[in-house]
């Protein structure tokens, strides 16, 4: 499996962009968010990848950040929900978009991309809400900078579903230990994104 590709951008197409390794092409087929933040300028960038294979052949999918790669994966996870389909919501939305539309419910947005219908976004937030707000029983809460209160669950199931979507302890447990305790685990991600989004 592939994890990542290092390289420079020699051609960008709709929802392609061609990254050379050692003298490789590699065709990762992408977002128009991650098209958005590369440039064939000559300089290195890394792209962190999955491999999708099927009878049809083997794609190369590439990312610009982790979040973005762990919502596609997430969204491949869905019954009926495809790569294409995967690849439109998340050229409309951005990775905290995606994941504050599903911890709130808000499948009617999620209709707005081209090819979802109404079945379809209704079956996204059903079955992915649960891992984004997953209980969060493996990890030390305590660890790091700021501290939530053990007994504290709401807060502990939105740092688990965070960390689905690949933010670090390090990243949201700062913003997580400073919000209002009285919020709901769904009201403690869509702050933190929300404050995320505005660094």
């Amino acid at each position: 499996m592939i994890y990542s590709l290092k390289g420079k951008i020699t051609a960008k197409e709709n929802n392609l962009a061609v990254i050379e390794c050692g003298g490789v092409g590699y065709a990762c087929r992408t977002t128009l968010n991650t098209l958005s933040t590369l440039e064939c300028d000559g300089r290195d960038v890394l792209l962190y990848t999955f491999m999708n294979v099927h009878e049809g052949g083997i794609e190369l999918f590439g990312f610009f950040t982790k979040q973005e790669l762990n919502c596609f994966k997430m969204l491949l996870s869905v019954s009926g929900v495809g790569a294409k389909a995967g690849l439109s919501i998340l050229s409309d939305f951005t990775p905290e978009q995606f994941a504050m539309l599903i911890a709130s419910g808000d499948s009617k947005t999620l209709t707005k991309t081209k090819g979802i219908g109404a079945k379809t976004a209704q079956r996204i937030v059903l079955e992915l809400k649960d891992k984004i707000t997953a209980d969060n029983s493996g990890y030390d809460i305590n660890a790091g900078t700021g501290k939530i209160p053990a007994d504290n669950s709401a807060r502990s199931e939105a740092l688990e579903g965070l960390m689905v979507l690949g933010y670090t302890q390090g990243e949201v447990m700062p913003i997580l230990a400073g919000l209002d305790g009285n919020l709901d685990t769904a009201g403690f991600i869509r702050e933190t994104l929300r404050i995320i989004g505005t660094k």
